[in-house]
């Protein structure tokens, strides 16, 4: 059995007093989908902030537990490091405004200091936006600003921005839900091509989006992991109550 690329063991996060994670324990296994699900407010996007330790940003928070990330403790890596390993994608798109769609991609690279020739962002820019599935659309018209774009284009290109420095993981913040329908099809269908280069985790409140894309499943509910395992049998046959529960409508 392959090791998880991402271990979280027995992990608590806290905003002051308030504890927000509670003893979460789970494997992510490599070039998957996880999918994080639950009502809002059980503590699906602070999870993932952890992972690349943006909820430390905030002040008064901090967190206990165990987070490995190929085995190495994510708390003990410089957090510029782990944010190169593990990107992330919010729900609205975010590109940066000033810069143009070419600049956008190789962005993490000039914000590291990363020195690349020519041709290496070259290469990057094309990879990476053939990976998510925009290449086509944008590759006559690289050095316009990446706001011109419309917003399932936009999204695509912060997912190529986040595959550009070849992490291990991207995380992915509810990123089809200030999306139209089409748009977020396509980004369901890109989520689903991208397993081959890299594991996905991504938090999502909409089940049906949970089980057409994932291959693992989180249920969260206040804080806790309630359940965990492969997407079909979570949908099929849950464990616990509160997923069924959730699964039906019965809250959220």
């Amino acid at each position: 059995m392959e090791s998880p690329v991402l271990k979280i063991e027995d992990f608590c996060a806290f905003f002051g007093a308030n504890q927000v994670l509670k003893n979460v324990s789970v494997e992510i296994t490599r070039n998957k989908v996880t999918a994080v699900m639950g009502p809002s407010g059980c503590g699906k996007t602070t999870l993932i902030r952890c992972v690349n330790r943006m909820h430390e940003l905030t002040p008064n928070a901090k967190v206990s537990g165990k987070m490995l990330l190929l085995n190495e403790d994510i708390y003990s890596i410089n957090p510029i490091v782990v944010r190169r390993k593990i990107g992330m994608v919010f729900q609205r798109p975010n590109p940066f405004p000033t810069m143009s769609i070419y600049d956008n991609v190789i962005s993490g690279y000039k914000l590291n200091g990363i020195k690349l020739n020519k041709s290496e962002q070259e290469s990057i820019v094309e990879e990476s936006l053939k990976k998510s599935g925009l290449w086509n659309e944008v590759k006559d018209s690289l050095h316009r600003k990446g706001t011109f774009l419309s917003g399932g284009q936009q999204q695509r290109l912060c997912i190529a921005r986040a595959l550009a420095m070849k992490p291990e993981i991207i995380l992915l913040d509810e990123p089809t839900s200030a999306l139209d329908p089409k748009a977020s099809n396509h980004i369901e269908e890109l989520i689903t091509e991208l397993e081959q280069y890299v594991t996905i985790l991504i938090v999502t409140h909409n089940t049906a989006q949970a089980a057409r894309i994932s291959d693992f499943t989180a249920f969260m509910y206040l804080g806790e992991l309630i359940e965990f395992g492969p997407t079909e049998k979570l949908f099929t046959v849950p464990e616990d109550k509160r997923t069924e529960e959730y699964l039906t409508g019965k809250f959220g």
